[in-house]
């Protein structure tokens, strides 16, 4: 993912509520929202080249996500592949803190991420640039490809959006939380970050919803969940047009 806002134990229907885009190469091969065949009890998406996902749930009530940590500087061959690190949370069956203390030990064999994994009972967010374990309090939260809460104009305008969401009717948050994520207007030059990249390239990224002629947001999910159900609601695009899986879990 490149954008993940997040709304946890805020609203009085559903403990997590999260609204997030991937972003990607148009050439990567990727596989839309599914159980797995090897692994039944986990629903999510799947990259093809790497094997791993991006964001997830398990029937046991699970959720792992993941975004970049933008540093066109680092060094990233040799390295492991960062979707293993939501796809192995999901497999497996350790407590939130006790996996992050795992792949704390282990933060340097990935390029720079950030890892939000959590149950039914808690919420971490984990950072191996940053390299704290957090235990993630009642709130409204936004996290692309720097810290958590860093307040980059996408981050912002992808809170607000969610906050203003959680206030319709609740057939129309769904519909609310997916325009939101549409939003492809930019941001000015001044209220850009300076994160390595040319300028034109920090302006093409700026938006909550991405398009270049190689690179843009590839699918759009939102997820409902609380101590019952889980659903899960993905839109892949394919130009102007999108293919949605709508999935609860009970």
């Amino acid at each position: 993912m490149c954008l993940i806002n997040f709304a946890y134990r805020v609203d009085s229907s559903y403990d997590l509520i999260v609204s997030a885009n991937r972003d990607e190469y148009y050439k990567r091969p990727t596989a839309p929202v599914s159980f797995w065949e090897e692994a039944p009890h986990v629903l999510a998406g799947r990259d093809l080249e790497k094997m791993g996902t991006w964001m997830g749930v398990t029937k046991q009530g699970r959720f792992a996500a993941l975004t970049n940590f933008r540093n066109p500087n680092e060094q990233q061959r040799n390295k492991r592949s960062r979707g293993e690190l939501v796809s192995r949370f999901l497999i497996e069956n350790d407590l939130p803190e006790t996996y992050l203390k795992r792949i704390q030990l282990q933060r340097e064999d990935y390029p720079g991420f950030n890892l939000l994994v959590g149950d039914r009972n808690s919420l971490f967010y984990y950072s191996n640039v940053e390299n704290q374990i957090k235990l993630l309090a009642p709130g409204i939260y936004g996290l692309s490809n720097h810290f958590l809460d860093t307040p980059w104009p996408k981050v912002q305008k992808g809170k607000a959006g969610l906050e203003r969401c959680l206030k319709a009717s609740l057939k129309g948050v769904k519909e609310c939380l997916f325009s939101n994520l549409q939003n492809a207007e930019p941001a000015s030059d001044e209220e850009l970050p300076v994160t390595g990249l040319s300028l034109e390239w920090e302006r093409k990224l700026s938006p909550l919803f991405i398009h270049t002629p190689v690179y843009g947001t590839r699918s759009s999910t939102v997820l409902f969940m609380n101590q019952q159900e889980t659903r899960f609601v993905e839109r892949v695009y394919e130009g102007e047009e999108y293919l949605e899986k709508d999935i609860t879990i009970r």
